[in-house]
Formats: C-alpha cells, sequence, structure tokens
C-alpha cells in the first residue's frame, strides 16, 4: 500500500467529460491564478486508474501553479463504457484527444498551454497524442512504453504463448458477443498475466492506496497487438518540449528501447533513474522524478502568476 501523501489533498472537483458515445471520469484540479494558465492532462497506463498515485503527482502540479485534468479511460475506474476492463488502444487515444478538447474549452486555462502527461502505457499514449496535436504545449512520458516489441521480448517465452492464447481465446468470445476472456495485468512470476516480472504484482499493487480495490485484469484481446505498438516511433515527429523519465531497470519498457526512439524527438530531454518500473511512483524516487518533472515544465510552459 502507498503511503500517505505529505501534501495535503488539494481541492479537486469530481467531473466528467464525453468521449465518443461514453464519458470519462477525471479529477479537476484548478490552480489558484487570476488569469487563464497551463493545464496538465494526465492519465495512467495498462490497466490502471486514475487513484493509484496520480493524485501525488497532481497535488505536486498544483503546488506548483499548475492546474490539472486526471482521467479514467472508458471501460475503466469511474468512467462508462462496456464492456468493463476493455482496454483498446484507438478508443484510449480518442480518450486524449477528448480531454485536450474538453479543457480547451474551459476559460480558466489557457487553450495553448495544454501540457500532456502519461506514464507506462500512458507514456506512449502521451507521445503519440503530441505527434497528433500541434497544439500541445509540452508533454511528460513516465518510464513509456515504447516498442511492443521490446516488452514482448522482455517476457519468456513460455508466459508469451499463454497469454497469447488467452488473447485469441477472447477475441472468439468477444465475435460470439460474449463477456470478455481476462487476463491478470500483473501476476507473479511465471503466471499467465500482462506483466509477470519479479517486480511486477507487488510493484503494481502497491500503487493501490489503502481502503481501494482496483481490479488486477483486463479484457486478453490485448495482448495481441501489443507487438505492433510502436508509440516510440512518433517521438521523432513531437514538435514540442517533452521529457523522458526512464528507469534503467525497467522490467515492462526496456530503456534501451525507449532511449533510442526518445533520442529523436527534435526537442527531447532524457532524464534516467536507477530504479524499475514501478520504484518512481513512491518514496525517495518519486520525489526525485517529480521535482525533474516541475523544473522541466517550469521552463518551457511556466505557470500563470
Amino acid at each position: 500500500m502507498t503511503e500517505p501523501s505529505p501534501y495535503a489533498r488539494r481541492a479537486r472537483r469530481d467531473i466528467t467529460f464525453p468521449s465518443g458515445d461514453d464519458t470519462c471520469a477525471a479529477w479537476l484540479y484548478s490552480a489558484e491564478t487570476s488569469v487563464p494558465g497551463p493545464v496538465i492532462v494526465m492519465a495512467h497506463g495498462l490497466g490502471a486508474v486514475k487513484e493509484m498515485r496520480l493524485d501525488a503527482y497532481a497535488e505536486r502540479f498544483v503546488a506548483a501553479g499548475y492546474s490539472c485534468l486526471v482521467f479514467d479511460y472508458r471501460h475503466f475506474g469511474a468512467s462508462s463504457g462496456e464492456p468493463r476492463q476493455l482496454l483498446d488502444v484507438r478508443k484510449q487515444l480518442e480518450d486524449w484527444a477528448a480531454a485536450v478538447s474538453y479543457v480547451r474549452s474551459l476559460e480558466e486555462f489557457d487553450p495553448d498551454k495544454v501540457v500532456v502527461w502519461g506514464t507506462s502505457f500512458g507514456g506512449g499514449h502521451v507521445i503519440r497524442t503530441a505527434e497528433r496535436d500541434h497544439r500541445i504545449a509540452a508533454a511528460v512520458a513516465q518510464c513509456p512504453f515504447t516498442d511492443g516489441l521490446a516488452s514482448v521480448l522482455a517476457i519468456d517465452t513460455l508466459t508469451s504463448l499463454r497469454v497469447t492464447a488467452r488473447g485469441l481465446r477472447d477475441l472468439v468470445t468477444s465475435r460470439l458477443h460474449r463477456p470478455p476472456h481476462m487476463v491478470p495485468t500483473s501476476g507473479e512470476p511465471g503466471t499467465v498475466a500482462l506483466m509477470s516480472a519479479p517486480d511486477a504484482k507487488p510493484g503494481y499493487l502497491a500503487l493501490v492506496p489503502d481502503g481501494q480495490e482496483v481490479i488486477n485484469e483486463v479484457a486478453a484481446r490485448v495482448a495481441l497487438s501489443i507487438p505492433f505498438q510502436f508509440p516510440g516511433r512518433s517521438a521523432a515527429a513531437v514538435e514540442c518540449p517533452i521529457l523522458f523519465a526512464v528507469c534503467e531497470t525497467d522490467s515492462v519498457a526496456p530503456a534501451r528501447a525507449t532511449k533510442r526512439h526518445a533520442a529523436k524527438a527534435p526537442k527531447g530531454e532524457i532524464r534516467t533513474y536507477p530504479e524499475g518500473h514501478f520504484d518512481i511512483y513512491v518514496g525517495e524516487a518519486f520525489e526525485r522524478v517529480v521535482t525533474d518533472q516541475i523544473a522541466f515544465l517550469t521552463r518551457h510552459v511556466p505557470p500563470a502568476t
């Protein structure tokens, strides 16, 4: 379980915004400013929801003068969408576009000072969103998923084959209009799960706050698409400043592939940390990474006074 934040929870509003035929649930944090200022749009990674430590980041950003919109993807958390726990990359990218469009529609924010911040699988979405939307002011990709092939090769072959089999079963199930066949998001080494490195399950569940229940599974069909996802290739076309926070011992999104893609971003900055994929959400590593992110944001998209 996560430790209590050393910062008092900032005032936030529970809101929803439309995306497709459904709605995304979000927290809206507003900075104390008398003029329209920058806003950071934030979302999580593979099957995770906003309660899994994104409030800790948002509170720090708000304390630095930034407003934040922290949202759940459709089919997850408090957002609508059926079936539940369906991880569809195309739809999640649509959710990012909808979230950016929503904050631009609010008078309290400067529509040309929208920052996108994503972590893990969401870090890959951030790269693609910044590539597609040239009005994005800056981006932060934290321990980002950039290369599907590299991530699959980081898993032992037998586990990969067993996860693929579940994905095929779920695909058949979907064609028959039946409930999804699930696969654990994180699991113990040797088990059938999307993430099964030794640090995966304890690291993933360590992000869950006391008293919160998080569903540790997703529709297995996503396993069929992951090997063909290469959001890192979009880095070369990202025109805005973008910060890559890379974990050197990342068991989920291998650092070597991420650094190779990140180096091609015209205005990219790379910060490396001697931790694993789940370590930078908590403790001293969290303090270092969020301090670096605030410094990056202050340089490129200063908060309103």
